[in-house]
Formats: structure tokens, C-alpha cells, sequence
């Protein structure tokens, strides 16, 4: 009987080793995890992605992004079921029982349990970063017939130019299924371009060009969004995306650089629609009422105070150095550097002017 201890009933070795009665025990309980904790990931991963917390896929990109989404998705559904079961298990299953006074076993490391989580976390990190390097680089590839646009992000509003085609406008037509490159700037303070449906984001930072390389895939329209807090208008930064055929974008084109041509004078028309995207209507009202800003309604031909107590004439000449240079005169009761410089062209000077003075 050298090497062995009996207590009661029960017969081990020396220093703790399991019996086969108490091996079987364990695997029983290692099983019965380990199915609750497949479940369990089941279960949170399904419900989880049953609440849709992705918008539409309307690019190359989104389904490179959604990808490693789910990816990632699986993996902290797994790790949260693998913490959570076997810590709710061990409360019900292996809890003090009434008139149980024992201290337990002593277990003191475990050099394989401590490998295992060890190598097992290590090989998962450097899989999501191969994955994740795999999925940057297919965001990035690029095509060289890549049709190219240069945003400008300014305070409160987006601008985009098309050199091929020498044509500006305040929302942003893409053609679908045609690599689109981003030429972004900004002249004031830093600004993020988002558009929820192509899932890539990029910030617009001063005095610098950044790049993002979208390719459309799904007709429709969607929205541009600033996802940089960069003043008090900021949730106004919005402007619409366009994505059409390529039939459909060539048309497009073609009227822009046909009204670019006729027009001849300034128009109240094209003065309100550069009120809406520009984002002058976050701070400036048309019907009198108080803002951020003066209201527009009755301001052109008005006398105005300004904040040094001298009044002046709101005409042509007074609106327009104070679209060119907002901090130049300050309007009495408003603060100063609220608005940005929009470094607009003096055609669309002309016309916020003409539509300033429309409203009587």
C-alpha cells in the first residue's frame, strides 16, 4: 500500500491524481460546457445580427468591411460565452452545499491550461491582423482609370469639383460600378467624410490632401455626413450622393457644364439651393425668426448696427465682403468667428445675393 492514502470509500494517489471515476466526472462537465458554450455563441451572434446594425452595401468596400465585421462579430460572441457559461455553471453546479464544511481541493497551475490560453489568444491576434491587412489593402487597390473629385470640407458644407470635367457642385454624383478617387481639403479646421453605405471614412484635415478610393455598386441615394465635430453647425454638414449609370452620370455632366455656360447673371434660384447644401440655413433664417446668425428676411437694403456701434447699409457691396470676409463687420449681438470663409466663386456670391434680396 506504499504511494497510497485511503480516506473512507476513496482511493487516490498521492499528490491529488485523479481517479478514472473522477476523470469521467470532469470530461462529463467539460462536454456540458463546452455544447452551452456553442450555443450560447449560436444564440448572442444570431441576436445579434438579427438588429441589422449595418446600413445598405453600396460599395466594393462595404462587403470587404462587412466581412471582418462578422468575423470579429463571431469572435466576441464566442469569447463572451466562453467567460459567461462556465462561470454561470460553476456558481449552480459546483456551489457550497448545505452542511458542506470542506475547503476543497488545492490546485496549484496548471503549465498545460496556461499554454493553451496563452497560444490560443496569440494565433487569434495575429489571424485578425493578417485578415484586417488583407481587407486594408482591398479597400486601397487602385485603378488607374479612377474617376477623380475634389472634395472640399468647410464649415458647414461639402464642395466638389470634377477637374475632368471642369464642372462645381454641392452634391456628389458617382457613376456606378467606376472607381471614384477622393481628393479631400479642407481650409478651415478638420472634418471627416462619411457616407454610412460605402462603410470607409476618411478625415479632411487643413493644410494637407488625403485620399479615399470608393467604387459604387448599388444605384440610389445616400448622404455624406461629417463625422468630425468641427463647430456649432456640425450636424448640418450633410449633402446628398448621387450614384446613377454611366449613361445617366454623362447627362448629368453634360447639363452642369451647359448651365455653367448660360449662365449669364446672378439667380435667386440658384441663390436658395446654394443656401440648402451650403449649410447657410443652420445659422441664417428666412422667415425672421432668430439664429446663430442674422436672418436673411428683409436684410437686403436694411440699415444694420454693428457691433463697434456704427450702422451700416446691408447692399450688394456689404453682403458680399461679408460672405468673402465674415469676420471683417461684425452685426451687433452676434459673435464673432462663427461663420467660415466659404471661398465661393463670385458667380455664387452673386446669387446668394439675388436670393437675399428676394426675400422681401
Amino acid at each position: 500500500m506504499s504511494g497510497w492514502r485511503v480516506s473512507g470509500m476513496l482511493r487516490t494517489r498521492n499528490h491529488d491524481v485523479p481517479t478514472f471515476c473522477e476523470r469521467s466526472v470532469r470530461m462529463r462537465h467539460v462536454v456540458i460546457v463546452a455544447l452551452f458554450v456553442l450555443t450560447m455563441t449560436f444564440l448572442v451572434y444570431t441576436g445579434l445580427n438579427a438588429l441589422n446594425p449595418l446600413p445598405t452595401q453600396a460599395a466594393t468596400q462595404a462587403v470587404v468591411v462587412d466581412r471582418m465585421f462578422h468575423l470579429e462579430f463571431i469572435a466576441i460572441a464566442f469569447l463572451f460565452s466562453l467567460i459567461t457559461v462556465p462561470l454561470v455553471y460553476s456558481l449552480i453546479v459546483f456551489r457550497r452545499r448545505p452542511g458542506d464544511t470542506g475547503v476543497g481541493r488545492h490546485i496549484e497551475g496548471n503549465i498545460k491550461l496556461e499554454l493553451l490560453w496563452t497560444i490560443i489568444p496569440l494565433i487569434t491576434v495575429i489571424a485578425f491582423s493578417y485578415m484586417g491587412a488583407q481587407a486594408l489593402g482591398d479597400t486601397l487597390r487602385v485603378d488607374p482609370q479612377a474617376l477623380q473629385v475634389k472634395v472640399t470640407g468647410f464649415q458647414w458644407a461639402w464642395r466638389f469639383e470634377y477637374p475632368d470635367y471642369g464642372i462645381t457642385s454641392n452634391a456628389l454624383y458617382l457613376p456606378v460600378n467606376r472607381q471614384v478617387l477622393l481628393r479631400l481639403e479642407s481650409p478651415d479646421v478638420i472634418h471627416s467624410f462619411w457616407v454610412p453605405e460605402f462603410r470607409v471614412k476618411q478625415d479632411v484635415v487643413p493644410g494637407r490632401e488625403t485620399q479615399l478610393r470608393i467604387t459604387p455598386t448599388t444605384i440610389g441615394e445616400y448622404t455624406v455626413r461629417c463625422a468630425e465635430l468641427c463647430g456649432v453647425s456640425h450636424a448640418y454638414m450633410r449633402s446628398p450622393v448621387v450614384v446613377v449609370s454611366q449613361e445617366d452620370f454623362d447627362a448629368w455632366v453634360a447639363e452642369k457644364q451647359e448651365e455653367s455656360t448660360e449662365a449669364t447673371g446672378p439667380d435667386a434660384g440658384r441663390g436658395q439651393k446654394l443656401y440648402e447644401t451650403l449649410g447657410c440655413k443652420a445659422c441664417h433664417s428666412v422667415d425672421g425668426s432668430e439664429g446663430v446668425g442674422p436672418t436673411w428676411k428683409g436684410l437686403f437694403g436694411s440699415e444694420v448696427e454693428l457691433d463697434d456701434g456704427s450702422v451700416v447699409v446691408a447692399d450688394e457691396a456689404f453682403l458680399a465682403e461679408s460672405i468673402r470676409e465674415p469676420g471683417a463687420a461684425i452685426v451687433a449681438g452676434f459673435a464673432e468667428g462663427t461663420m467660415p470663409s466659404y471661398a465661393l466663386e463670385e458667380s455664387q456670391i452673386a446669387d446668394l445675393i439675388a436670393f437675399i434680396e428676394s426675400l422681401k
